[in-house]
């Protein structure tokens, strides 16, 4: 009795601790067009732990989002990667995106970006490789809200872009 109590612990354990070793990545990009605006309206939600550790790596290694002594360069490095790995066509057109700016919640880093002078939407090309390059298991869900249609799809690295029509 005393070695299955033990043998049930060990395995218990070694679950316990697989477990914790195994983590998901994955952000979340809303897109919404408000036509009375005629803008394109983006929040990607990043893991703040995350995007940090892409952004030591790959512009300054002393960085730490969310704390009281955030760097001011932050935003602009959030805003050009943000650029290179959010793409976006409306129309079979790129557009420009801009980062209008960032806030945190609790663990999650909520990027705020537009897209203006949108006058309609038949169709967007979206291309999402927003930590691709650190981590190879992230997936990035991206949920559209566009001409009153719903629409969601998860890009991976195998998979980075979507066209998805709306007329």
């Amino acid at each position: 009795m005393k070695l299955f109590k033990i043998s049930l612990l060990v395995f218990a354990l070694s679950f316990l601790s697989f477990a914790t070793v195994h983590k998901y990545y994955i952000s979340v990009t809303q897109i919404d067009y408000v036509e009375e605006k005629q803008s394109v309206q983006i929040i990607s939600r990043i893991f703040i732990d995350d995007f940090e550790k892409l952004l030591r790596e790959r512009y300054d290694e002393n960085i730490t989002l969310a704390g009281k002594n955030e760097s001011e360069s932050v935003d602009a490095y959030m805003e050009k990667y943000l650029k290179e790995k959010l793409m976006i066509k409306i129309n079979g057109k790129p557009v420009n995106v801009q980062f209008i700016g960032k806030a945190y919640d609790v663990d999650i880093a909520k990027c705020y970006l537009e897209i203006e002078k949108v006058k309609y939407i038949e169709n967007i090309e979206i291309t999402n490789e927003v930590l691709f390059d650190v981590f190879e298991e992230q997936q990035n869900i991206v949920k559209t809200n566009i001409n009153s249609k719903q629409k969601s799809v998860i890009l991976f690295p195998q998979k980075a872009s979507v066209l998805l029509k709306f007329n």
